[in-house]
């Protein structure tokens, strides 16, 4: 009989863990492959996390996207045909808390980073358990490079949470940009007083490297000409590292987190003009697909590939108030918000000869799924921190088995500080969002919006309605008691375990 998210019943983890399902038969195989995966190598797998930046759903060709849309893909189309493809692969509503949510497999309301932080902005990531430190406590050499953007306050720098090294930028590429450009900007560009003041700021001007517990050492001004040069220099960086690894046998977990395609976008000048489109945004994506192609060769070329799990997505969806410099998704809204087309994104894992090719599955899979997931593989679930909740899902037998089906029944939805939405199956039930219509007011997480509640919530059919346009709760008022047990459950979950106060200071933006 087939798995039905809806109606199964999930097992518990522990008091301080989200229940998940247990597909008994594809946990065995997992494991078996797994097993059999490390005989053969002798060590544990490496992790390759390739994260973008405000890359939509629709953007690349094997989700529907690459020429039709004006930049072919075809390295990541690659890896989608020799892995994983998820349809219902979801961030969070902004970069900040995906990114920090990725690292503690924790909501941001409860690690606190409900924001990006902007112009010295600090960060939250002290105080919590990251899946680097814990990957380097079991062994693993972590590296991270490009954007970290968690705050450049000393205590939440990759240095020290984890990372054996970094060489990237603290913060986001408009902060660089965005007093430089004078077609952008004439208003600061021309007037001295305003040049100055944002000059001013307290927020690093340079991209940085730094090794673990060390300060972080300034490499280079990020100028608009530098900026166009830094998704080279980080593949670089990080093709660099995997070669070096090849020469030892310690597992390492690489966390590359390019520019592209945060607007504004200047790519490097071997791909400006080189999309159809002939558009900086389409020339960045062309530009995104060779730097994939560039780490997968160096996997491959190293010998390395066979041990090595791949995933590239992206931090949230679509920053479209920067249209046309902006990405692509078929769903409802963009960035900033928790309609579909806010946070559902591209997913893609590959591991070849572990991970069945050509598997395509709307299984539910959250960003922070990642954390549970990497540390599983690792062989240390263990370490996993007992002391506060952990939202992360194991999704191993997910990934590994042929026939592999999410172990994720529910997925939850916030917005900043507010608890917007359930899904569940194919249903998504929705108290809270954000309004859509650009003529509303700017809300606090620095995007086009009003906050709306509806008292009695929305309920929308996400396949028949991917636009999220009809609600259908007078029709199916018999999911209503799974739906409403659920957010009290979840709800109970930050009673019963204390959260992190977000940082302070209202500057905001993403």
């Amino acid at each position: 009989m087939a798995h039905d998210p809806i109606t199964a019943a999930t097992n518990p983890v522990a008091d301080h863990r989200e229940p998940a399902f247990v597909h008994a038969d594809q946990a065995n195989e997992a494991r078996s492959r797994l097993a059999a995966l490390e005989q053969r190598t002798g060590r544990k797998p490496n992790v390759l996390i390739v994260l973008m930046d405000d890359v939509g759903w629709g953007d690349f060709g094997c989700y529907g996207g690459g020429a039709m849309a004006g930049a072919p893909t075809p390295n990541i189309d690659r890896l989608a045909r020799d892995g994983l493809v998820l349809t219902s692969c979801y961030s969070e509503p902004s970069c900040t808390p995906s990114r920090a949510s990725i690292m503690t497999g924790r909501l941001p309301m409860r690690h606190g980073l409900l924001i990006p932080p902007m112009y010295g902005m600090p960060g939250g990531l002290e105080g919590e358990v990251t899946l680097a430190q814990l990957l380097n406590d079991a062994g693993y050499a972590t590296q991270a490079v490009g954007k970290w953007h968690m705050g450049e306050n000393i205590e939440s720098q990759p240095q020290n949470v984890g990372f054996d090294d970094f060489y990237g930028f603290l913060s986001v590429s408009d902060m660089y940009t965005e007093w430089r450009d004078p077609y952008f900007f004439p208003e600061v560009v021309y007037s001295e007083e305003r040049s100055d003041w944002i000059r001013n700021e307290p927020f690093n001007k340079c991209f940085v490297h730094a090794t673990k517990g060390e300060e972080a050492e300034n490499v280079e001004e990020v100028t608009i000409p530098v900026l166009s040069t830094l998704d080279d220099k980080w593949a670089e960086y990080s093709t660099d590292f995997i070669n070096r690894m090849a020469e030892g046998d310690q597992p390492w977990f690489l966390y590359h987190c390019t520019r592209g395609a945060h607007f504004d976008n200047y790519p490097h000048e071997r791909f400006r003009g080189s999309s159809p489109a002939k558009h900086p945004y389409k020339d960045t994506i062309i530009e995104l697909d060779d730097i994939v192609g560039r780490l997968t060769r160096a996997l491959e070329e190293s010998g390395q590939l066979e041990h090595t799990l791949v995933f590239i997505s992206s931090d949230n969806g679509p920053e479209m108030e920067t249209w046309p410099d902006a990405a692509y998704t078929p769903f409802r809204c963009a960035k900033g918000s928790t309609w579909e087309g806010g946070v559902r994104v591209p997913g893609i894992f590959s591991w070849p000869g572990t991970i069945e090719p050509g598997r395509v599955s709307d299984g539910i899979f959250a960003q922070l799924d990642l954390f549970a997931t990497i540390l599983g593989l690792a062989g240390v679930p263990d370490l996993i921190p007992d002391d506060r909740y952990i939202d992360a899902v194991d999704q191993t037998s997910f990934l590994v088995a042929p026939d592999g089906e999410s172990n994720r029944k529910f997925h939850f939805y916030w917005l900043t500080s507010n608890f917007s939405a359930v899904r569940v199956g194919e249903y998504k039930y929705m108290l809270s969002s954000i309004s859509d219509d650009e003529r509303d007011v700017v809300n606090p997480g620095g995007f086009t919006g009003v906050m709306q509640q509806y008292p009695y919530g929305r309920l929308f059919n996400l396949y028949l309605d991917p636009k999220e346009t009809h609600s259908y709760l007078i029709r199916k008022l018999v999911y209503i008691d799974l739906i409403q047990r659920a957010v009290g459950d979840h709800l109970r979950t930050f009673r019963e375990y204390a959260s992190r106060p977000p940082p302070t200071q209202p500057r905001q933006q993403g």
